[in-house]
């Protein structure tokens, strides 16, 4: 088990060492990516600041603690952009080309593999704009957050981030049976947009899906009440058993679709 351990953290240490040298290639592009990240973390405000302009809580919610929500979304999006979305597109080349046979052949776990196949390293930028937002928000609410309440939510939003690689993991699945999913790839990207509003302001069928189906708010509004010292004990304990579900039924389609997969030698 050690010498497993020991040996995928090689593998990770090669492949993000292989994405820096690639990234640093292009360092103009590292430049403008970081500006950009600035830039669309301070446009995601304005919708926001808009519509608290008019009314200064909303759905329970007051400008500064929907901040918060902004944070973490704007640091989860840098983690799909940056980390998730970057290596798991790589498999549907090779699946369209019918070479993951490729990757199967190696000694590591494929899904392991396929995870961490191509980093963009400029998407650090990311955490960085998170950290204004955070700072902004604090500043408006006139306090700043307890120890316990960074660490609850930071607990919480690994809990989000193991949701959202297994959501992008099922999506890749479909690539096994549907080869062109780039259009399901742009609706689940439409999709977390909406990640970025405190999940109490949908309402009905569309909360329920926020909710269960595509757990939006267990990615931002969960560690944002964390960070507030909100949220109830019975959703965090609730964000944890979601999120190794949506990892357990990842893993289970992931594998039955590479049992079905047919190679190119074949």
């Amino acid at each position: 088990m050690r010498r497993t351990l020991r040996r995928h953290l090689g593998v990770l240490r090669a492949q993000l060492r292989i994405s820096l040298v690639l990234a640093m290639q292009y360092r103009w592009e590292f430049m403008l990516d970081g500006v950009m990240s600035f830039f669309w973390a301070a446009v995601s405000l304005v919708p926001l600041y808009l519509v608290f302009s008019e009314r200064p809580v909303i759905a329970g919610w007051r400008y500064g603690e929907a901040l918060l929500v902004i944070g973490w979304f704007t640091l989860l999006d840098g983690v799909l952009r940056g980390a998730i979305n970057p290596s798991l597109a790589t498999v549907i080349g090779h699946i369209r080309m019918g070479t993951l046979d490729f990757v199967l052949l190696k000694p590591a776990d494929a899904q392991f593999l396929v995870s961490t196949a191509r980093f963009m390293p400029w998407r650090v930028v990311s955490l960085l704009a998170s950290g204004l937002v955070f700072g902004y928000a604090f500043h408006e609410l006139g306090t700043l957050p307890e120890p316990r309440a960074v660490l609850t939510s930071l607990a919480v939003l690994a809990s989000g981030v193991l949701v959202l690689y297994s959501i992008w993991i099922l999506v890749i699945a479909v690539a096994f049976r549907a080869v062109r999913v780039d259009n399901l790839r742009y609706l689940f990207e439409a999709v977390f947009d909406a990640a970025r509003w405190p999940a109490s302001v949908f309402k009905g069928a569309v909360s329920f899906f926020f909710t269960f189906v595509i757990p939006l708010a267990l990615m931002t509004t969960y560690p944002a009440q964390a960070l507030l010292g909100t949220l109830s004990v019975e959703r965090f304990v609730g964000s944890f058993a979601g999120a190794l579900v949506f990892a357990a039924v990842a893993r289970a389609i992931w594998s039955r679709s590479i049992a079905t997969y047919t190679s190119a030698s074949t």
